[in-house]
């Protein structure tokens, strides 16, 4: 008889580890659907544009270049979008 063994790994964050995430945004209000995967190893909504002119759900700042950053880490938010111009 087989007898095998799962061990499940549970990863415990403390609070201001993702002090910066608020959710994933609605698709339909952005202007591209674009991804990339962040320090973590976690899948985060490339900056985009609003299409109806609010702040979208989960965005954690706003780019000098009006894009909408969903960054989970202050560190490197916007970079390639002229910084930030304002935290949400």
């Amino acid at each position: 008889m087989l007898s095998f063994t799962f061990a499940v790994s549970v990863s415990l964050c403390s609070p201001s580890a993702h002090a910066y995430y608020r959710g994933a945004p609605d698709q339909s209000e952005l202007d591209n659907h674009g991804t990339y995967i962040n320090r973590d190893g976690e899948t985060v909504h490339a900056p985009a544009r609003s299409r109806s002119g609010h702040t979208p759900d989960g965005a954690t700042a706003q780019c000098r270049d009006g894009t909408y950053s969903f960054s989970r880490h202050r560190s490197g938010t916007c970079s390639r979008h002229g910084g930030v111009a304002s935290w949400q």
